[in-house]
């Protein structure tokens, strides 16, 4: 957890917050040039426009935005758009994410109606709600979560909902309230392979991350489990299968591989683009393992294309049974 420190003078101009105050003293890392096949549009659509405008009245902040996601264009212009909770601030400060770090403000009573209000207004069939990491509140956010799932469910109850939740470490009884709450899908990302968790995601454990999906089948064999990682990192192939291995025997359904993006050069350096045939090869082994559902593509996010995922992943299932 990273605290701020406020060095401004009284009357002299008030210095805008660095989003990243831990990363300052980090040497610049070298900036990869992108290959084609990593390039998109600028977002300009009028659906895009729309979509933005319905985020900014509501006074909601996305993932989308707040991680830069390459997809937001298209994402957008067909309104689809991943609401992040609790605020734009995180807790944790992992070393390939773009969210702000610091310590967050209090947690905004009305969000869960705003939310819902949203999703009503856009007509979704499918949401997907993440948020940033809470270990200042005792629950992680749990509650939260919980709150959101029933404003919308509320609201408009044919529509699917996806979570994508932080880790909950250290948060005895967190997990299951989410789990109960009853998502559709339940998403928690183990974001790399277990050798690099050390640098790039420092606060976290993997083994955790792995239990917390594992627990999800276990209180509700019902639900869908998703997970993902991201690849151009310095990982091996034969770690990328491990982890394969390691959700499946964790009885995860869906799994997403995307590549790495650098935000900025004080972020973890790409270490290579991977072709999009390794991504072929990745999704044909996945599937040889027994997922039911595979995204991996170099510009896969966790909620790319989720509600049509989410139809193929029901097919999937019932197909299967």
């Amino acid at each position: 957890m990273v605290t701020l420190i406020d060095m401004t003078v009284p009357g002299a101009p008030e210095k805008p917050k660095l989003r990243h105050p831990e990363k300052q003293k980090n040497p610049d890392a070298p900036v990869l040039r992108k290959p084609d096949w990593i390039r998109v549009k600028a977002p300009v659509s009028q659906g895009f426009k729309e979509t933005r405008e319905i985020v900014r009245s509501k006074g909601l902040v996305t993932v989308c935005e707040e991680a830069a996601c390459p997809n937001i264009g298209e994402c957008w212009e067909k309104k689809h758009a991943t609401m992040m909770i609790m605020g734009d601030t995180c807790t944790r400060a992992c070393a390939f994410c773009n969210i702000r770090t610091g310590m967050p403000a209090a947690l905004d009573e009305k969000e869960p109606e705003n939310v819902a209000l949203a999703v009503e207004e856009m007509g979704l069939n499918h949401v997907v709600i993440t948020s940033v990491d809470r270990d200042d509140l005792a629950d992680g956010g749990a509650e939260h979560f919980e709150r959101v799932i029933r404003a919308i469910r509320a609201r408009a109850p044919g529509t699917t909902i996806e979570i994508l939740t932080p880790d909950f470490l250290r948060k005895p009884g967190a997990a299951e309230r989410v789990i109960d709450a009853q998502p559709d899908v339940f998403n928690h990302n183990l974001e790399t392979v277990p050798r690099l968790y050390r640098a790039v995601r420092p606060g976290s454990r993997y083994f955790h991350s792995l239990r917390l999906l594992e627990k999800v089948k276990e209180r509700d064999p019902q639900q869908f489990t998703k997970s993902g990682i991201m690849v151009g990192l310095g990982e091996s192939r034969d770690e990328v299968m491990q982890v394969m291995d390691d959700m499946r025997s964790a009885g995860i359904d869906f799994i997403t591989i995307g590549q790495y993006l650098q935000p900025t050069r004080k972020h973890a350096a790409v270490d290579r683009f991977v072709t999009p045939q390794e991504f072929k090869s990745y999704e044909s082994i996945a599937r040889a393992k027994g997922f039911l559902m595979v995204s991996a593509t170099p510009l896969t996010r966790s909620s790319y294309h989720a509600d049509a995922d989410f139809a193929k992943l029901r097919a999937a299932r019932q197909a299967k049974q």
